[in-house]
């Protein structure tokens, strides 16, 4: 089965979600696997099938509930052991596997998709020194390399903007939402993946007299229920010919 990996050499925050995104859209047929970082559960958990949401956020973690809710009929899977999720995919007739971070896990062959991050950091060192988690040389054992501009491009836009908003984001990288903090009173930054509490965004709403919460996909799917006027960023990705062609002959 064909296994196209989405990863990256340094710490998070390079966009490897959108661009999972907008892959399993084009290509049909995907089971997605990721490990779930940030959920209050354990092992193996069917997240969705054929598009039928099967949990919540709190077990799924918030990045699969993101594919989840923006990939067509989705079916997403986390799982430490992404072997065991690999063969619960064939079992549910996936045409190939999409998975998210899956670079550092050798042992498996794919395609491996290495994204470039926008800016990337200014120093090559390694983590502790560095925001590097593999050395940067490592971008040779890449099959594509994926750069925003390149090989896809990014388009956002506020739904439901208001005219006081607070930024409010729990993504790795929140330097990546720049072009709107000066649409918004104020910008505040959770460490990645934190679980929101709806009274810690009420105070926010309280504090600066804000009519709207503005925040990312990836934020939102963690406080859907919680009845909050909230501003999306919404992100599309779309994929160059050349990409899609290459990812088109390694798929058939």
């Amino acid at each position: 089965m064909p296994i196209i990996s989405i990863g990256n050499l340094t710490l998070g925050g390079s966009g490897k979600t959108p661009l999972g995104i907008a892959i399993a859209n084009e290509f049909s047929g995907s089971a997605i696997i990721l490990r779930g970082y940030g959920r209050a559960s354990k092992g193996m958990i069917l997240v969705a099938k054929n598009g039928e949401i099967l949990t919540d956020v709190a077990k799924s973690g918030d990045e699969a509930m993101e594919y989840a809710k923006c990939v067509q009929k989705a079916t997403v899977i986390v799982s430490e052991k992404r072997e065991k999720a690999i063969e619960l995919a064939k079992n549910l007739g996936a045409k190939y596997i999409l998975l998210d971070d899956g670079f550092g896990k050798f042992h498996i062959k794919k395609f491996n998709i290495l994204v470039v991050p926008t800016p990337e950091p200014e120093l090559n060192f390694c983590i502790p020194s560095g925001a590097y988690r593999y050395p940067k040389f490592f971008y040779k054992y890449a099959d594509f390399i994926a750069k925003d501009g390149t090989s896809h491009f990014r388009e956002s836009e506020i739904l439901a903007a208001t005219s006081r908003m607070v930024l409010v984001t729990a993504i790795a990288n929140p330097s990546r939402l720049e072009p709107f903090f000066n649409k918004s009173i104020a910008q505040i930054f959770f460490p990645d993946h934190h679980t929101f509490s709806k009274k810690e965004l009420s105070e926010i709403l309280e504090k600066y007299n804000a009519t709207s919460l503005l925040m990312t996909q990836k934020d939102i799917v963690k406080v859907e229920n919680f009845n909050l006027p909230i501003s999306l960023i919404k992100l599309k990705t779309t994929l160059c010919d050349e990409f899609k062609s290459v990812l088109k002959t390694f798929l058939l």
